[in-house]
């Protein structure tokens, strides 16, 4: 997918993309690629790819939920900014906060903001288990996203406590996803949350499947959870 398709791609979904936004896009991929070669973010560095497989894939949470207005989002693992900070140059009124465990990252999200003038940015070098701890977020953002960080039991334990009552968490996922949401049904409930809707649908040009799960905050998280780094992931709620 090149810049020229993605922006029509866009415009068929109803996200109609200024030549500003445009210029930092292209601004984001040259970025992006001149980092990759000094530390690993991405395994896709051809344009075609990472307009479609990041940039394209990261927006099409917007296809079916309402990104509008100044909503504040926690984007949970972004490594390279995805899905948020693709999504912010679509809505610049998000307020994005993005977590990541590796401080390289955080160093390229930096100057990445800096590069594309974003505003309404932060980034914190944490991991999300600590992070959900802490009394300054917990519990308050609008929305909390993740993208193919870990399977839904393991995620709902790392995402919901940082949703607020009446948030959503929205996790984009591949093809597996009846068989996570059967598995991760027991966490999803325990910290609060209630399936709302699972949409899928298959990325243009190659067809491979992706899914995006919305999961509505109904009750307040229990304040053990999330418990210590690693340990959601070493024994997940299932």
């Amino acid at each position: 997918m090149n810049p020229e398709e993605f922006a029509a791609s866009l415009k068929e979904k109803g996200i109609e993309l200024t030549a500003y936004q445009l210029e930092q896009f292209a601004t984001y991929f040259q970025t992006l690629t001149e980092w990759n070669e000094k530390i690993n973010l991405t395994a896709l560095t051809a344009e075609e790819d990472v307009y479609l497989k990041h940039f394209y894939d990261s927006i099409s949470a917007a296809f079916h939920f309402d990104f509008s207005g100044p909503l504040h989002i926690c984007d949970i693992g972004a490594g390279a900014g995805f899905p948020s900070i693709p999504l912010k140059i679509c809505f610049p009124e998000l307020k994005i906060t993005i977590v990541d465990s590796l401080q390289k990252r955080i160093g390229f999200l930096n100057h990445l903001a800096a590069q594309l003038g974003l505003s309404d940015v932060a980034f914190y070098h944490d991991r999300a288990e600590t992070f959900g701890k802490n009394s300054n977020f917990r519990e308050s953002f609008d929305v909390v996203t993740a993208r193919a960080v870990a399977r839904m039991s393991v995620l709902s334990e790392l995402c919901l406590p940082l949703v607020k009552k009446g948030g959503v968490f929205i996790a984009m996922k591949g093809s597996q996803v009846k068989e996570e949401l059967s598995t991760g049904k027991a966490a999803v409930e325990l910290m609060g949350g209630k399936t709302a809707d699972t949409f899928s649908f298959t990325l243009p040009k190659e067809d491979s499947e992706r899914s995006i799960v919305v999961i509505d905050k109904v009750r307040k998280t229990p304040k053990k959870y999330p418990r210590k780094p690693g340990t959601p992931n070493k024994e997940p709620i299932e």
